[in-house]
Order: structure tokens, then C-alpha cells, then sequence
């Protein structure tokens, strides 16, 4: 069911970028590729991400993307996002906008062992629209370094109160007012 506000968007125009070891079938991202029809971008391996991998994988579907998409991006999905867009002129073009949801911060030392090679998060500002949620709790990162990810890439930030890491384990199911952050960012972008 489309809102007016998605009305010029079809679902392929969503991409969801799901973190480290993908989202599963309860996670929210998994529940708005079913409901509303998201592409979901395939990685090659989800337990054991490559930055280059992955950034790659993100190149070559928006190089064959008939038009701009809109990001929905999920803890390791968010760093990926930042990394590619410093790296890309395609962030310019064929990106219209992003919602970040509970990055993950690979430079605290147990996610750094982790995720190797994903750590610096790079601090740059995305050409694109941003819109960043973060928990008051999340334990993969403090909601001060959450603020401090959304002001270096020029996003909106947007607290989700004690949300955890807005996974399957908040218990948020199909996440309500996440889907109404992105139908607002879509109609404004």
C-alpha cells in the first residue's frame, strides 16, 4: 500500500543496505522488503564483510540503476554508505537521498577486531540528503558518537530513544515510524 507520499517512488527506487550478517527475516529491513517490495543489495559474504567487497557490490548496482535511489541503510550498511559516497561520483547522481539507521562504530576496539578494515569511519560530508536515527542505548554506538557520524555527513539526527541497536531485538516489527522518517525524506527529496 503506497502513501501519496511515496507516489513518485516505485520500489525499486529503495535500496536497503543491511549491516553485518544481513538482516534477518523478523528484522525490519527484511519486513519492508516484503511489505513494500525494497531491493535489498546482495553481498558475496555476511559474516565476513570486506569494505572493498562490499563498496563494490554497492558501485555496480547503482552503475546498472535505471535511476536514483534512495538509501536505507542499517548499522555496518551506514559506514558502508559514508565509505562509498567518498569514494564515488555516482553518490552526486544517482543517490537522492539516505535514512541511517544505528551505525555501527567500527573503531570501538571489539567491533574493530570484528569488522578488520572498516575502521576510520570516514567523517566527510554525503552529497546527498541524510536523515541519521540512533538509540539512547545502542551498544554497537554511544548516541554521542551517533551525533557526531550525522554532523560530519550533514545529516539530520533523530533520536529513537532506548531503541537498542534497532535490530530484531528492539522489537520494533515492521518499525512504523522509521517507514514515516522515509516516506517524509522521499517526499522532500
Amino acid at each position: 500500500m503506497k502513501s501519496k507520499a511515496m507516489a513518485c517512488f516505485t520500489p525499486s527506487d529503495v535500496l536497503l543496505l543491511p549491516g553485518w550478517q544481513n538482516s534477518d527475516a523478523d528484522h525490519w529491513q527484511s519486513r519492508w522488503e516484503q511489505r513494500y517490495g525494497y531491493q535489498r543489495l546482495e553481498q558475496h559474504d555476511w559474516q565476513r564483510p570486506l569494505r572493498g567487497d562490499w563498496s563494490a557490490r554497492l558501485q555496480e548496482h547503482l552503475v546498472d540503476a535505471p535511476a536514483p535511489v534512495v538509501l536505507v541503510a542499517h548499522s555496518l550498511g551506514c559506514i558502508l554508505a559514508a565509505w562509498w559516497a567518498a569514494h564515488s561520483p555516482l553518490a552526486r547522481t544517482q543517490v537522492r537521498a539516505a535514512l541511517l539507521v544505528a551505525p555501527g562504530d567500527v573503531e570501538q576496539p571489539d567491533l574493530r577486531a570484528l569488522l578488520p578494515g572498516w575502521s576510520p569511519v570516514v567523517l566527510q560530508a554525503l552529497p546527498f540528503p541524510s536523515v541519521l536515527v540512533s538509540g539512547s542505548n545502542d551498544p554497537y554506538c554511544a548516541q554521542a558518537r551517533a551525533r557526531q557520524f550525522a554532523q560530519a555527513w550533514g545529516s539530520q539526527w533523530v533520536d529513537a530513544g532506548p531503541a537498542g541497536h534497532i535490530n530484531t531485538a528492539s522489537g520494533l516489527g515492521d518499525w512504523d515510524a522509521g517507514h514515516a522518517l522515509l516516506e517524509q525524506l522521499m517526499k522532500d527529496n
